[in-house]
């Protein structure tokens, strides 16, 4: 079900005044932007007018992490336009091949506001960007507020940052003229036990907001194959505890809504998407779980009433349907590069970007009716071997 926005005016007035506050504390967290990477914002693409529509892919790359700009042409292929450093380093979980950083949202797009967040797990630090059109423009690299940041949400004013070691944890901040201020006391710790391995399975897999904002879910993976849900409080802080919704055996990795408002979750553990309803009080109820008959079933990535997870074991995306009471149908199977990993549907549903970590290729598809799939390209994605994040203007 769809979750109630709470009431607009008293959390904005909140939010202002709490983020009022906080700001004077930012310059103590906020992280100079590199000369190098600042002169770099603009590399690939001269001065003049910028163009779109666009797609952003993250490299990860250990030695220096850097987000990919392609220009998306109108049959949906799409042209090396630019490559931004984001001043921090990419990070490999221990025992990660084709996903280092083993989540989904490692890359967040605000339409809104016209920016662009990325993790630099290696430096525990998200990068804020610029976006206009193919071009980005670094605005500020900004603590995470944990170890191994892996996966960003955002919602309105507010952003969240899931780090992934030493038990997990959540940091959040305001967005403040195109820049993040950390917000006291919005930190909590996941609880996760931090020895757990292999590593890559047992540190928390994505944060994302439910669509009007009252809540915050984290995926814990298989270290306690749970959901947990925060109610989001007015000022932008989260509950004390999460609501802990187990779901044993299934390894709980990726989130999305569908345009019901109903949960979706990829599972690893089970190899299946699985639809929920989420209540109030942050409780999941079960409503549906279809398995995909392939192999390391992590991601998900949501087109209108389309949803499509990428096997990263069977180098393929599976297709479903979701009907307005959250019922799945499976469409069928389209083959990939090797090592499926993150994927996202263009605004207008045509086009699906599926990042594929054995060789850090990209693969184009144009979306058919009913939801079939026809390879329109690929790009292969310089240092992106491993890497996880894209994101579609």
């Amino acid at each position: 079900m769809t979750v109630p926005s709470r009431s607009g005016p008293a959390r904005a007035k909140a939010r202002t005044l709490f983020a009022a506050a906080a700001v004077a504390s930012a310059a103590a967290v906020a992280l100079a932007v590199p000369a190098a990477a600042s002169a770099a914002s603009i590399h690939g693409r001269s001065a003049g007018t910028a163009t779109g529509p666009a797609v952003f892919v993250q490299t990860d790359n250990t030695a220096g992490n850097q987000v990919v700009a392609y220009d998306r042409a109108g049959d949906g292929q799409l042209t090396l336009a630019g490559t931004y450093p984001t001043g921090g380093l990419g990070g490999q979980l221990t025992g990660s091949v084709v996903d280092h950083l083993a989540s989904q949202g490692a890359l967040g797009y605000d339409a809104a506001r016209g920016l662009l967040y990325a993790v630099n797990a290696g430096s525990n630090t998200v990068s804020v960007f610029a976006v206009s059109g193919d071009r980005l423009r670094l605005r500020q690299v900004v603590g995470s507020g944990g170890t191994f940041p892996v996966s960003v949400a955002v919602h309105g004013g507010l952003v969240y940052v899931l780090n992934a070691e030493n038990g997990g944890s959540v940091q959040g901040y305001y967005v403040v003229s195109g820049r993040l201020v950390p917000i006291p006391g919005s930190a909590r710790a996941l609880g996760l036990d931090p020895a757990a391995t292999p590593q890559f399975t047992n540190t928390p897999g994505q944060v994302a907001f439910s669509p009007g904002g009252a809540h915050l879910i984290v995926t814990t993976k298989a270290n306690g194959s749970d959901i947990d849900v925060f109610g989001v409080r007015p000022d932008g802080r989260l509950s004390r505890q999460p609501a802990v919704n187990p779901e044993p055996g299934a390894v709980p990795f990726a989130i999305t809504f569908d345009p019901a408002g109903h949960l979706v979750i990829a599972d690893a553990g089970t190899n299946a998407l699985s639809t929920f309803t989420l209540s109030p009080d942050g409780t999941v109820t079960l409503l549906d779980a279809v398995g995909t008959g392939q192999s390391a079933t992590c991601w998900v990535a949501p087109d209108g009433g389309l949803l499509f997870a990428s096997n990263a074991g069977s180098a393929s995306i599976s297709g479903y349907a979701s009907s307005p009471g959250g019922a799945l149908t499976l469409l069928g199977q389209t083959a990939t590069d090797p090592g499926t990993v993150d994927a996202v549907a263009t605004p207008g549903g045509r086009f699906l970007y599926v990042q594929t970590g054995g060789n850090g290729v990209v693969d184009e598809f144009a979306v058919g009716p009913g939801g079939s799939l026809t390879e329109v390209g690929h790009v292969t994605v310089a240092g992106a071997a491993g890497g996880e994040g894209i994101v579609a203007a």
